[in-house]
């Protein structure tokens, strides 16, 4: 299994010492957000930021653990309504594709948050594909690919939608990060297997890489709480077949220096029973 780690989520430290104590923990791959990671670094700065010298320490520092960056980050809204400031967004959005490439990370990875009134209408969707096309031309031209990750509060919320996203674009520069508990809210949370196979069935395809997490249901809130995986409810007998099968990495989300290791060997120990 390739499991990773948002570096982040590790102890504080340089680049290279937070992927030596993603190693030290056992993880092979890792998720990357520079603004998270690289003091200093702003991400409207990121055309000017992301240079060749910075691409090849990153590579190095990567290399040099024989650690793989499955995800570089870069989750800003593509779909706003001010023309000038999409176009900044999508600038700093080509730079870290062209950047993505120099680095081998797997993909870029975002999302597709939206600040309209109605973010699951059908207009808020088909402005959400039009703002999306350039960036994944981006995405063909730098040779690169651009996953999009399906949150519950977005415009890219179901299964489905994703789905109908990938269609609409037609690119094999878009693909999916299936991070299944974004898909879940407490009114569905029950339903939560069946969420899981419809996105395997649907998307299974085109995801490439895998946001593991678990999560809560607590009374009067309408978000599940997400936490470390092996802390709530989440069945991962499915993603974790879908992952060994498929040779998909995970990136594990909401742990803590403290108990990501658990998290990691939680889903080892699931993985080697299937």
């Amino acid at each position: 299994m390739n499991i990773g780690i948002r570096l982040h989520d590790t102890a504080p430290g340089s680049l290279e010492e937070r992927l030596g104590f993603a190693g030290a923990q056992g993880f092979s791959c890792a998720h990357l957000a520079l603004s998270k990671v690289l003091p200093g670094f702003a991400m409207e700065d990121a055309p000017r930021l992301l240079d060749g010298d910075l691409a090849a320490r990153v590579r190095a520092a990567f290399g040099g653990r024989k650690m793989e960056c499955a995800v570089l980050g870069c989750y800003l809204s593509l779909a706003d309504g001010d023309l000038e400031l999409r176009e900044r967004t999508l600038a700093v959005y080509r730079a870290h594709l062209r950047f993505a490439r120099r680095i081998g990370a797997r993909v870029v990875g975002t999302e597709t948050p939206f600040s309209g009134p109605d973010l699951h209408s059908e207009e808020a969707f088909r402005f959400f594909i039009e703002c999306l096309r350039p960036a994944v031309r981006a995405a063909e031209e730098e040779g690169a690919v651009l996953a999009v990750e399906p949150v519950w509060q977005h415009v890219v919320y179901t299964p489905e939608k994703a789905e109908r996203m990938l269609e609409a674009i037609g690119s094999d520069s878009l693909q999916i990060i299936l991070d299944s508990v974004n898909l879940l809210f407490a009114a569905n949370a029950d339903r939560a297997g069946e969420i899981v196979a419809e996105a395997l069935r649907r998307l299974g395809g085109r995801v490439r890489v895998l946001h593991m997490k678990d999560y809560l249901v607590e009374p009067g809130h309408a978000n599940v709480r997400s936490l470390a995986c092996g802390l709530g409810g989440m069945r991962y007998e499915p993603l974790l077949a879908f992952a060994k099968k498929n040779a998909v990495p995970m990136t594990l989300e909401d742990t803590t220096p403290e108990n990501a290791q658990a998290a990691r060997e939680h889903l080892e120990r699931l993985a080697a029973a299937i």
